[in-house]
């Protein structure tokens, strides 16, 4: 089509053997030309490329996804950091905060609540004779510092030992930040609720 609209440089209704495909629809006219070969071999390229990483991350499950990469280097990164947290003199909240990301040390808590505090929080910290630990009412605070000084100190008035010296301060330290995990959780069937809400 000319620059001023006229239509006499492509006749749509002659063609030759070698000229493109014309298609004309509603006064505009369209040459079929070919797509540039480094175009084509682009997408031929993307879509192999993209055929042969389904089948080696999704298929056969060879490597590891970015994603699954990432969790894996963060997950060292928090395990590093509280394996350097246990070490750490002083208890504070954050500390015990961080504790509660790494997944050894949650394990750890989890496995010596199982073996030391069912008996009087039941299984998951639902609550027997002792107080649900799940719900958001606490009769000693519920903050980190409070949960970690009652778990190593015990209040004697109601039966709660003492675990610090049974356990040794890096597991009263876990099963603190196991205890911070079930916070909030609201396991079904729990006891009702005792204490403040915090």
């Amino acid at each position: 089509m000319s620059a001023d609209g006229d239509r006499s440089e492509i006749d749509v209704d002659r063609h030759t053997p070698d000229s493109p495909v014309v298609h004309e629809y509603d006064g505009i006219v369209e040459l079929d030309n070919r797509l540039p070969r480094w175009w084509l071999y682009t997408l031929f390229g993307a879509i192999a490329f993209a055929a042969a990483y389904w089948i080696y991350f999704h298929s056969f499950g060879r490597g590891d996804l970015a994603s699954r990469e990432y969790a894996r280097v963060k997950a060292r990164e928090i395990a590093e950091e509280a394996e350097r947290i246990k070490q750490a003199g002083e208890v504070t909240p954050e500390m015990l905060v961080t504790l509660t990301k790494d997944t050894g040390t949650v394990e750890q808590g989890a496995e010596l609540f199982k073996e030391n505090c069912v008996t009087c929080h039941a299984d998951g910290g639902k609550g027997s004779i002792g107080p649900n630990l799940t719900d958001d009412y606490w009769l000693h605070g519920g903050d980190p510092l409070s949960i970690y000084n009652l778990v190593r100190d015990g209040y004697l008035p109601k039966q709660m030992p003492a675990w610090g010296k049974q356990l040794g301060e890096g597991r009263v330290r876990a099963v603190s930040a196991y205890v911070l995990t079930l916070r909030g959780t609201h396991a079904p069937g729990g006891k009702a609720p005792q204490g403040e809400k915090r």
